[in-house]
């Protein structure tokens, strides 16, 4: 895969905002459906969601970036090397899939020897031996038992890296570079590789409390242009993430992606969410905050009444449990009403005249 950067035109430090923005314009430009005459369309589609794919998550954008100035090093390590002349000569290393190849090649040939069945003999050939007379046996001389300190190293190296490595001695592969190829060519060999997957779509969507109490499905807009509907599961907040399987796009050859929505809850003024509990304010006068009162509280199934305690201030919240909503283990959230103390709307000469004797201490 190109580099990542440059397959979305942005720079290396560009924020999670801009990288999303410049994917959606990538990805409109380049779609199948509006370049058909374009044979390579698919190709370049599919380029830009995996460097999407890498740049939108932090943790695959630093082992980028971190692989990259790894590459950097050597490469310039590599011309330093060569700016110094040549050196005495080297067998050029080995990679980890044609080591793991090479192994797998030679343990499969061994195999096929050991299983194959011995040489049977002619039936004649018993009675012919047993006419002839046997030769007189010559005591063969013992071999001597060598030391294992004694023996040459290099005999036991030779034969302990012939049969797995064909003989002739060659460079290691970084042992990462190495597990993995094992682990590709055991998951090769037992199972059948799955299609390459479209890219996901990444979309938001907003709506309003009432929907989601509702359970209502929303419209969503994908970076094409196209609209589909959305229902919002039990337990949905502000920030939830619905993915929708296989409602991506459709490429000949590929699997199909998903669509993945994103939450977004709007707050319209008479609630405001805290996941699945909502918040409203009440607004209580001076009088009926000193001395208490019943008030009426809209929730989201129809107006209750309340108790408000007396002497109660800005900062008291009454909770009523029940009255949010619905969470994903089929219970509801909590309102909580918070009361904001106010003033009458033209002023009241008798508050203002007991405001001002207790603030000068005079009484009336």
């Amino acid at each position: 895969m190109r580099d990542p950067y440059s397959v979305l035109g942005v720079r290396r430090n560009a924020g999670p905002d801009e990288i999303k923005a410049a994917w959606r314009s990538v990805a409109k430009a380049v779609h199948p459906d509006q370049n058909k005459d374009d044979p390579l369309a698919t190709q370049r589609f599919a380029e830009a969601g995996r460097a999407y794919e890498v740049l939108k998550d932090p943790k695959l954008r630093n082992r980028y970036d971190h692989a990259r100035r790894e590459a950097e090093l050597r490469r310039m390590e590599e011309m330093k090397r060569k700016a110094r002349g040549p050196e005495e000569e080297t067998i050029d290393p080995e990679t980890a899939e044609e080591m793991i190849s090479r192994i797998f090649e030679t343990k499969d040939r061994a195999r096929a020897q050991n299983a194959k069945p011995p040489e049977k003999k002619p039936a004649t050939a018993a009675p012919q031996a047993k006419a002839e007379p046997a030769p007189e046996a010559r005591p063969e001389p013992k071999a001597e038992a060598v030391p294992e300190s004694e023996a040459k190293p290099e005999q036991k190296v030779e034969g302990d890296r012939t049969p797995m490595f064909g003989g002739f001695p060659r460079a290691a592969a970084p042992a990462a570079d190495l597990v993995s190829a094992i682990v590709r060519r055991i998951r090769g060999a037992a199972s059948k590789p799955a299609l390459e997957k479209v890219p996901d779509i990444f979309c938001d969507v907003t709506v309003s409390i009432e929907e989601i109490f509702r359970r209502e499905k929303a419209t969503a807009t994908l970076p094409d242009g196209q609209t589909l509907k959305v229902t919002l599961p039990a337990g949905t907040t502000d920030g939830s993430v619905v993915r929708l399987k296989e409602m991506g796009y459709r490429l000949n050859g590929m699997q199909r992606g998903d669509v993945v929505v994103t939450v977004r809850v709007l707050e319209d003024g008479r609630f405001r969410s805290d996941g699945t509990d909502l918040r409203t304010t009440l607004p209580v006068n001076i009088q009926d905050a000193i001395l208490g009162c019943e008030m009426t509280v809209e929730t989201l199934t129809g107006a209750i009444r309340v108790t408000i305690p007396a002497w109660s201030g800005s900062d008291h919240v009454i909770r009523l449990e029940g009255h949010g909503l619905p969470t994903a283990e089929g219970k509801r959230g909590d309102l909580l009403v918070e009361l904001r103390l106010m003033l009458w709307e033209k002023p009241d000469e008798k508050i203002t005249d007991l405001m001002r004797s207790l603030r000068n201490g005079l009484f009336l």
